[in-house]
């Protein structure tokens, strides 16, 4: 008689509930994002810049949770993405269109796809990075190049062209409700899209490291920084948003030089 294969029973890989708490970061975080869209649809702008700035928040959070807690896995890793494309490429190009860009019709509608579609090629070249060996879609660097050059990301990540984005909305609350031309946000949109897609150097602050002895200064420095955001935040989120602009045309300067100085 033919032998019948024995077949192993299967061991269910269990989990502590607490692993699963990276996804659900990213999961909250996607709510964020498609709640962000409701409140643009009701004109409660400001609700919808601070359900976008917590996405981005959350997004900072679920990867070191997920390797604190040895909980990576692919399906997270894919959760993450898509919530990138929904919160940072979907989210503020509706939100600035509604805002502002239908006025400007067809062009207005244009630099929304444009956008769109510049973050989700981002995000596929950081995926496809990420596959290939390059850490969080950073640029191939020899292990003995300085540590100021380390972690360096290859354009505007998503969530940072995503505060990029809004800068047109803060500036106007800043000064006051001041009304810009929309054509002029919408050009805006597309220069934050091609950024994000351009071959720039920008800053990751993943690796960031803090003396010991400056942890106390720091700690007190944020609790200044979120009081002050609260008494004044679209003046502080437009402050934030130049500052980021200013350190990324640094990082590129700099960069720029350094391949001049080598004869690339």
């Amino acid at each position: 008689m033919p032998r019948v294969p024995r077949i192993k029973p299967r061991h269910s890989r269990r989990l502590l509930l607490v692993q699963l708490l990276p996804n659900l970061v990213t999961i909250g975080a996607i709510c964020a994002g498609l709640t962000s869209v409701r409140f643009v649809l009701a004109d409660r702008f400001g609700m919808a810049v601070a359900l976008i700035v917590l996405a981005a928040i959350l997004d900072g959070l679920d990867g070191p949770l997920a390797r604190m807690l040895k909980s990576e896995s692919a399906i997270g890793a894919e959760l993450d993405s898509l919530a990138d494309f929904l919160n940072f490429g979907v989210a503020p190009g509706v939100f600035l269109y509604i805002w502002a860009l239908d006025e400007a019709r067809n062009f207005g509608w244009i630099a929304v796809l444009v956008y769109a579609v510049c973050s989700v090629l981002r995000l596929a070249r950081f995926n496809v990075s990420s596959r290939e060996g390059g850490a969080d879609g950073e640029i191939d660097l020899l292990d003995d190049d300085p540590p100021s050059k380390k972690d360096v990301f290859t354009g505007v990540p998503s969530p940072g062209g995503a505060l990029l984005a809004l800068l047109p909305f803060t500036l106007s609350h800043s000064l006051g409700n001041v009304t810009l031309p929309p054509e002029m946000i919408a050009v805006w949109l597309i220069v934050v899209g091609l950024l994000m897609i351009s071959q720039i150097p920008t800053p990751s602050f993943k690796s960031m490291r803090v003396e010991r002895e400056m942890v106390r200064y720091l700690m007190v420095g944020l609790v200044a920084f979120v009081a002050i955001a609260f008494t004044w935040p679209w003046i502080v989120l437009s402050c934030v948003q130049f500052l980021y602009l200013a350190i990324i045309a640094v990082v590129a300067y700099r960069a720029r030089g350094e391949r001049g100085s080598d004869g690339t």
